[in-house]
Protein backbone atom coordinates (compact mmCIF):
# COMPACT_ATOMS: atom_id res chain seq x y z
CA UNK A 1 0.00 0.00 0.00
CA UNK A 2 1.45 3.51 -1.21
CA UNK A 3 0.08 6.56 0.42
CA UNK A 4 1.80 9.93 0.20
CA UNK A 5 2.51 12.09 3.15
CA UNK A 6 -0.39 14.01 2.47
CA UNK A 7 -2.99 11.09 2.13
CA UNK A 8 -1.17 9.34 5.85
CA UNK A 9 -1.08 12.63 7.67
CA UNK A 10 -4.98 13.27 6.93
CA UNK A 11 -6.13 10.06 7.64
CA UNK A 12 -4.42 9.87 11.04
CA UNK A 13 -6.15 13.31 11.82
CA UNK A 14 -8.53 12.21 10.74
CA UNK A 15 -9.15 8.70 12.48
CA UNK A 16 -7.63 10.42 15.81
CA UNK A 17 -8.66 14.38 16.18
CA UNK A 18 -11.76 14.66 13.93
CA UNK A 19 -13.56 11.31 14.71
CA UNK A 20 -11.61 9.84 17.51
CA UNK A 21 -12.25 6.20 16.19
CA UNK A 22 -9.34 4.25 17.88
CA UNK A 23 -9.62 1.45 15.57
CA UNK A 24 -9.33 4.12 12.06
CA UNK A 25 -6.26 5.24 13.95
CA UNK A 26 -4.75 2.05 14.93
CA UNK A 27 -5.07 0.65 11.22
CA UNK A 28 -2.76 3.76 10.62
CA UNK A 29 -0.10 1.89 12.19
CA UNK A 30 2.10 -0.54 11.09
CA UNK A 31 1.71 -3.81 13.00
CA UNK A 32 4.86 -2.73 14.97
CA UNK A 33 4.26 0.98 14.87
CA UNK A 34 4.49 3.31 17.79
CA UNK A 35 3.01 6.75 18.99
CA UNK A 36 4.83 8.72 20.96
CA UNK A 37 4.13 12.14 22.74
CA UNK A 38 7.98 12.80 23.98
CA UNK A 39 6.87 15.63 26.43
CA UNK A 40 3.91 14.12 28.14
CA UNK A 41 4.86 13.29 32.09
CA UNK A 42 4.83 9.94 33.24
CA UNK A 43 0.80 9.16 34.44
CA UNK A 44 -0.82 11.87 32.49
CA UNK A 45 -4.10 11.32 30.92
CA UNK A 46 -2.50 10.59 27.17
CA UNK A 47 0.00 8.22 27.03
CA UNK A 48 3.26 8.90 26.75
CA UNK A 49 4.26 5.97 24.37
CA UNK A 50 2.49 3.08 22.74
CA UNK A 51 4.08 0.12 21.09
CA UNK A 52 2.41 -1.94 18.68
CA UNK A 53 -1.12 -1.97 16.49
CA UNK A 54 -3.14 -3.64 19.16
CA UNK A 55 -2.00 -1.09 21.97
CA UNK A 56 -2.24 1.74 20.07
CA UNK A 57 -6.15 0.48 19.37
CA UNK A 58 -6.78 -0.74 23.19
CA UNK A 59 -5.21 2.20 24.70
CA UNK A 60 -6.74 5.27 22.90
CA UNK A 61 -10.38 3.61 22.64
CA UNK A 62 -10.29 3.78 26.85
CA UNK A 63 -8.62 7.37 26.11
CA UNK A 64 -11.70 8.91 23.96
CA UNK A 65 -13.92 7.23 26.27
CA UNK A 66 -12.77 9.31 28.87
CA UNK A 67 -12.24 12.48 26.87
CA UNK A 68 -15.95 12.26 24.90
CA UNK A 69 -17.40 14.63 27.12
CA UNK A 70 -16.28 18.41 27.05
CA UNK A 71 -13.06 17.62 24.98
CA UNK A 72 -13.15 20.29 22.32
CA UNK A 73 -12.64 19.45 18.26
CA UNK A 74 -10.83 22.11 16.17
CA UNK A 75 -12.42 24.18 13.92
CA UNK A 76 -11.00 23.04 10.33
CA UNK A 77 -11.41 26.51 8.83
CA UNK A 78 -9.21 28.26 10.76
CA UNK A 79 -6.18 25.59 11.28
CA UNK A 80 -3.90 24.66 9.56
CA UNK A 81 -0.73 22.63 8.49
CA UNK A 82 2.32 22.28 6.25
CA UNK A 83 4.18 19.02 5.40
CA UNK A 84 7.65 19.13 4.80
CA UNK A 85 9.27 16.02 3.44
CA UNK A 86 13.00 15.16 4.06
CA UNK A 87 15.75 13.82 2.26
CA UNK A 88 14.54 9.93 3.67
CA UNK A 89 11.58 9.09 1.62
CA UNK A 90 10.41 7.31 4.91
CA UNK A 91 10.11 10.44 6.60
CA UNK A 92 8.13 13.60 7.13
CA UNK A 93 7.23 16.70 9.38
CA UNK A 94 4.42 17.95 10.33
CA UNK A 95 3.85 21.59 11.61
CA UNK A 96 0.14 22.56 12.75
CA UNK A 97 -1.70 25.36 14.25
CA UNK A 98 -4.85 23.98 15.51
CA UNK A 99 -7.64 26.20 16.07
CA UNK A 100 -10.22 26.12 19.25
CA UNK A 101 -12.97 28.51 18.89
CA UNK A 102 -13.23 30.22 22.14
CA UNK A 103 -15.90 29.84 24.90
CA UNK A 104 -18.87 31.87 24.90
CA UNK A 105 -22.42 32.17 25.87
CA UNK A 106 -23.82 30.39 23.31
CA UNK A 107 -25.05 33.46 21.30
CA UNK A 108 -22.18 33.12 18.72
CA UNK A 109 -19.52 35.72 20.29
CA UNK A 110 -16.46 33.48 20.67
CA UNK A 111 -16.37 35.02 24.59
CA UNK A 112 -12.81 34.37 24.80
CA UNK A 113 -11.68 34.39 21.76
CA UNK A 114 -10.28 32.19 19.80
CA UNK A 115 -6.87 29.59 20.83
CA UNK A 116 -4.32 28.71 18.77
CA UNK A 117 -2.70 25.42 19.62
CA UNK A 118 0.93 25.02 17.72
CA UNK A 119 2.80 21.35 17.68
CA UNK A 120 4.92 19.42 15.19
CA UNK A 121 4.79 15.57 14.59
CA UNK A 122 7.33 13.95 12.77
CA UNK A 123 6.79 10.49 10.99
CA UNK A 124 8.32 7.73 10.11
CA UNK A 125 6.45 5.85 7.37
CA UNK A 126 6.70 1.74 6.20
CA UNK A 127 4.67 0.82 3.37
CA UNK A 128 2.36 3.34 3.80
CA UNK A 129 1.89 3.23 7.00
CA UNK A 130 3.32 5.19 10.23
CA UNK A 131 6.28 3.16 11.65
CA UNK A 132 6.59 5.42 14.31
CA UNK A 133 5.08 8.68 14.89
CA UNK A 134 6.75 11.52 17.96
CA UNK A 135 4.12 14.32 18.59
CA UNK A 136 5.44 17.23 20.03
CA UNK A 137 2.73 18.93 22.10
CA UNK A 138 2.29 21.15 25.14
CA UNK A 139 1.75 18.58 28.16
CA UNK A 140 -0.58 20.87 29.18
CA UNK A 141 -3.24 20.55 26.50
CA UNK A 142 -4.29 16.98 27.34
CA UNK A 143 -4.82 17.41 31.18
Amino acid sequence: MSRTPQQIFQSYVYAGSLTRNADALAENFTEDGVLEAPLMPAGAAFPRKLVGREEIRRTMAAYYERESEGGRLPNLEKSGYVLHVTADPDVFIAEIDTVFDGAGDGAGDGGGGDETVSLVQIFRVRDGRIARLRDYFAPELMS
